[in-house]
């Protein structure tokens, strides 16, 4: 395995491990803020960069940002909260070559984001997006979340809920995370096209199809998402997904 996939195998990773971070914040500060004028609601999209670091082990640093919208009939549908974000990003950079300017999505102008690394670092690059859901098989957020609160007997703390991550990388990466604090030892929820091991040469992919699963929700999840990085990858390398 060469350096440069070495490279990607452990920023793989260390994306998957990230989705799973901001994935359990995602739900906590959403369960904190639940019947609030703030309440959060249950999707959330993160961009992911790097910029090289030398005394990295792998010579990179990862760069997470991402967008938390408030609680609203629009922030449950994440299929058209994608779809809208890849409009105004098309507009934003529309409008920024008009100028002779060129858009970023971390800004300053027309920012996507509202949390994590906001500022861009130099020489930093667009590596992938991703999509926080506290939405699992456990039902929508907007019905799990009450048990937390209105479950007799024991109560449940945000912990006990399961959430999920979506994530497309611009080297064709699909990674899906399901994360469930219950599940156990050695299971990680984490399923990827591509192999997650910097010391693993060779690699059985057993999920080839992960953005067509059955379910038509999470189909429709990742079509939007393509979209999206599509857009991004186009405008800030300036060649497709």
């Amino acid at each position: 395995m060469s350096l440069e996939e070495r490279r990607w195998a452990d920023l793989r990773r260390q994306v998957a491990y990230r989705c799973r971070r901001i994935n359990t914040g995602h739900m906590v500060e959403a369960d904190q803020r639940l019947g609030s004028r703030d309440a959060l609601g249950p999707h959330g999209v993160m961009l992911f960069f790097v910029s090289d670091a030398p005394a990295e082990p792998h010579g990179y640093r990862l760069h997470t940002a991402y967008r938390l919208w408030l609680a609203s009939p629009e922030a449950d549908d994440l299929p058209g909260l994608l779809a809208d974000l890849d409009d105004v990003a098309r507009d934003n950079i529309t409008r920024a070559a008009s100028v002779h300017r060129r858009w970023h999505p971390l800004g300053p102008d027309g920012s996507m984001v509202n949390g994590g690394d906001m500022t861009q670092s130099a020489g930093s690059t667009y590596v992938g997006i991703g999509v926080s859901t506290l939405d699992s098989d456990q039902g929508r957020w907007n019905q799990v979340a009450h048990t937390l609160r209105d479950l007799p007997g024991r109560r449940l703390s945000a912990f006990d809920l399961k959430g999920q991550a979506y994530a497309l990388l611009t080297d064709g990466t699909v990674l899906h995370i399901d994360r469930d604090p219950h599940a156990r030892l050695g299971v990680d929820g984490v399923r990827c096209n591509r192999t997650l091991d910097p010391d693993r040469i060779t690699y059985y992919n057993p999920h080839s199809n992960l953005t067509q699963p059955e379910d038509t929700d999470a189909r429709a999840v990742w079509r939007h998402l393509q979209v999206l990085h599509h857009t991004l990858t186009t405008h800030l390398h300036g060649r497709s997904a």
